[in-house]
């Protein structure tokens, strides 16, 4: 049952896919506003495929109405949320002095170096909870940190909102921080999520070979277990800390191998060091010298200089509008050379 067709099927491969299961056996019953219908008879689905495109022609009209009013809406200065913002009263323009506190300082703490995960960590010790009630997490405080309502601006899909003279539109909010500031915090959080660091995603295991190591103990059978071993602590009497070693019968495993884990490690690192170096330099024999290491130091030195302009307040060259507009290409020119 469904209040109308459109939440049943919005575009024609939805309708087809609903007709082919409806008819898959005979004597099923249809009912619409119209009265009864008849799904099996020929040609009824052609007449269901004009009402499914006259359906979505208005979904697409209702859609494109509400684009053009939130950006309008936006180009005004007017707040366009839908929830109570972090940081603000229930008219989304008056400032809710505790959530605006801890906003201001979690700026100030990831400009200075802090984590999200420590920002996070300090959020849910104090009790606060998003708009909607729940306990902040790493993402949600992220999107909070570098959303440009905290300085007064408006985002649409990533970009902000500018006037006729290109300008970021200031909305009719009481801002947190000054865009400078928001401006500092976004960059340093973007350079983090650049790939560098500790890979993302995927267990980490606590012995080096947990997961890696199969048996080789061969069964009665013939065959050979070759199921993963796991990494143990190994107990106290013994000379070292780690051990791997089959899983237990009851887990897949025939729990009959069991290796010493510091002198296992050892012997992989250096099989693994040793393939390393040989294909490092079977390459190395074939990579021409790079050219453009003086195009990424000039590179350098101009982003460098660009920061140091426009922290200088006495420099009326560049403002916020200008550091913004050229330090995307900046960096975009950087981490190109670099990955070349």
């Amino acid at each position: 049952m469904a209040v109308n067709d459109d939440r049943l099927y919005r575009r024609p491969s939805d309708w087809e896919r609903y007709l082919k299961a409806f008819t898959s056996h005979e004597g099923r019953v249809y009912h619409d506003s119209n009265g009864l219908q008849d799904l099996y008879a020929e040609g009824f689905e052609i007449k269901g495929l004009v009402g499914v495109a006259m359906s979505l022609s208005e979904t697409r009209k209702k859609q494109r109405r509400s684009r053009n009013n939130h950006r309008s809406r936006a180009i005004r200065g007017q707040s366009v949320a839908a929830w109570r913002p972090f940081g603000w009263e229930d008219d989304k323009v008056t400032l809710r002095q505790k959530e605006a506190d801890a906003i201001r300082d979690a700026v100030h703490d990831v400009i200075a170096g802090a984590s999200i995960s420590e920002i996070t960590r300090q959020w849910k010790e104090a009790g606060f909870m998003t708009s909607r009630g729940n306990p902040f997490q790493y993402q949600t405080v992220k999107q909070v940190l570098m959303n440009a309502r905290l300085c007064g601006y408006r985002e649409i899909k990533g970009e902000l909102v500018r006037d006729g003279d290109d300008q970021p539109i200031v909305g009719d909010w009481e801002p947190i921080i000054t865009p400078k500031e928001w401006f500092a915090v976004t960059a340093k959080i973007r350079e983090r999520g650049r790939g560098t660091g500790m890979p993302r995603g995927g267990l980490v295991h606590k012995y080096l070979l947990t997961g890696i190591l199969r048996c080789g103990n061969v069964l009665e059978d013939g065959a050979v277990c070759n199921n993963k071993m796991i990494g143990i602590k190994a107990n106290d009497w013994l000379k070292y800390q780690h051990a791997y070693m089959c899983k237990k019968t009851v887990d897949g495993g025939c729990n009959k191998t069991y290796k010493r884990g510091d002198k296992t490690d050892k012997i992989i690192e250096e099989l693994v060091i040793a393939k390393l170096e040989h294909d490092a330099a079977s390459k190395a024999q074939d990579v021409p010298d790079w050219d453009k290491a003086d195009a990424l130091d000039r590179a350098i030195k101009s982003r460098n200089e660009l920061e140091r302009r426009w922290h200088d307040d006495e420099d009326t060259d560049i403002d916020d509008e200008t550091f913004f507009r050229n330090l995307p290409v900046l960096e975009r020119r950087i981490k190109e050379l670099r990955a070349d």
